[in-house]
């Protein structure tokens, strides 16, 4: 018979809400890390701060095991994937859904109950949960809030530490003693499984045109790789670069035990020129390359393709990879994925599934902890994005009672010395 967990309705949406309605777009956790902190403290779970910097730091909470089982590390991160002043990128960045949460009927709605609010609440829930049930784990319990999971890199005059991302989230957390056997990502997969996930190798190409023109005295001619200004040649290079995107991902599709990745290829952005100086063409404009990448594949013969597609256009220019981080599958993940089948199982009277592939070819937090030999998988519950940013309250429910349960299956196993 499986353990029923109490996890209070009404006290999980209120925290889901007060979590998602404390803005904290990347560099801003600080306040919602505070709240976390204060929340784990309150309910008797001991936490602490495990910052790079004062105003955006983890926090760690610990459910003690008696020392001879297996531990267990939920993780979410606290920052969502919306930026205040990201006026460029979005017709209206102010908009409430970026910034708040409220209910919706059944459901709760904002970017950050799906991102990744909703399931850190339902780490938090399971994780008090545990501790009040009066079962003796075995092994550790933590729970994890990170910063710095959403992907800003620093770029150009976007320096660090402003644009710092991972160095400050879960990699820094793990470097300062967020270890365990085995880290649960809790992020919404529709309740199902995956453990591998996409890297990431961010490529800025540089077209060089000509010499200035003052406008009125530029040559008048149509669009072609030979025009003198550089954002019509870049122009031109952003059809070859699409079809080069479309091949990239049939070559490197991987298939794994852990899911499969379709590694997909995001021209994410370009500069050229100055806007408050229109009055001349342009020597310089750049590309910026979001190319999401395999287990064991070569960023630099990625740049080789990349340099090559240049010289192959008749277009002078020059690519500088900015960003590296490499895609792993986790090793040894058995012990966690039967504990995930059998309360999933018990919970839902049905097998997990391996995850769709759009999961698996995203970037999160599992890969840190794979790449640091801690086996992780991502699992948790259903969430629209496409349909108003909004996560059934059912399921997040269901995620803080089958959270609690695999804690305990897991923590309750005997590690030999």
């Amino acid at each position: 018979m499986k353990p029923q967990f109490d996890i209070p309705e009404d006290e999980l949406i209120q925290l889901a809400l007060d979590l998602c309605n404390i803005d904290s777009p990347p560099g801003k956790e600080g306040p919602v890390g505070e709240f976390v902190l204060e929340w784990l403290t309150r309910k008797g779970i001991r936490a602490r701060k495990i910052g790079m910097f004062p105003d955006r730091f983890n926090v760690l909470g610990t459910v003690p095991g008696t020392g001879d089982g297996y531990s267990l590390i939920f993780n979410s991160h606290m920052d969502t994937g919306k930026f205040p002043d990201d006026h460029l990128g979005l017709r209206n960045p102010g908009q409430p859904v970026n910034h708040s949460a409220w209910r919706d009927g059944d459901h709760l709605a904002g970017e950050g109950i799906v991102n990744d609010k909703g399931p850190l609440a339902a780490c938090l829930m399971a994780a008090r949960a545990v501790q009040q049930s009066g079962i003796q784990l075995k092994g550790d319990l933590l729970v994890s809030a990170v910063a710095g999971e959403i992907g800003q890199e620093p770029v150009d005059e976007f320096e660090a530490p402003k644009y710092l991302s991972k160095e400050i989230g879960t990699r820094y957390l793990i470097q300062h003693g967020g270890v365990a056997d085995y880290a649960l990502v809790a992020e919404g997969t529709g309740f199902d499984m995956a453990w591998v996930e996409a890297g990431k190798a961010f490529y800025k190409v540089t077209v060089f045109g000509n010499s200035q023109f003052y406008a009125p005295l530029q040559p008048v001619l149509p669009a072609s790789k030979d025009h003198h200004n550089a954002i019509v040649r870049a122009g031109m290079l952003i059809s070859a670069l699409q079809d080069w995107a479309v091949g990239y991902t049939r070559r490197f599709t991987y298939r794994g035990k852990g899911g499969t990745i379709e590694p997909k290829v995001t021209i994410g952005a370009i500069r050229g020129g100055n806007p408050w100086f229109v009055t001349r063409t342009s020597e310089v404009c750049s590309l910026y390359l979001d190319c999401r990448t395999i287990p064991n594949q070569d960023p630099l013969a990625i740049r080789q393709e990349l340099r090559d597609l240049l010289k192959a256009q008749g277009i002078p220019g020059e690519v500088e990879l900015f960003v590296y981080r490499r895609s792993y599958e986790a090793e040894n993940p058995d012990r966690l994925v039967d504990s995930i089948r059998r309360v999933h199982q018990s919970n839902f009277n049905s097998e997990p599934a391996m995850a769709r592939t759009i999961i698996s070819s995203m970037w999160r937090d599992v890969l840190p902890f794979n790449e640091m030999g801690i086996p992780a998988i991502t699992y948790g519950p259903a969430r629209s994005v496409s349909e108003g940013y909004k996560m059934a309250i059912e399921q997040l429910k269901a995620a803080a009672q089958v959270y609690a349960g695999i804690a305990v299956d897991l923590c309750s196993q005997v590690k030999p010395r």
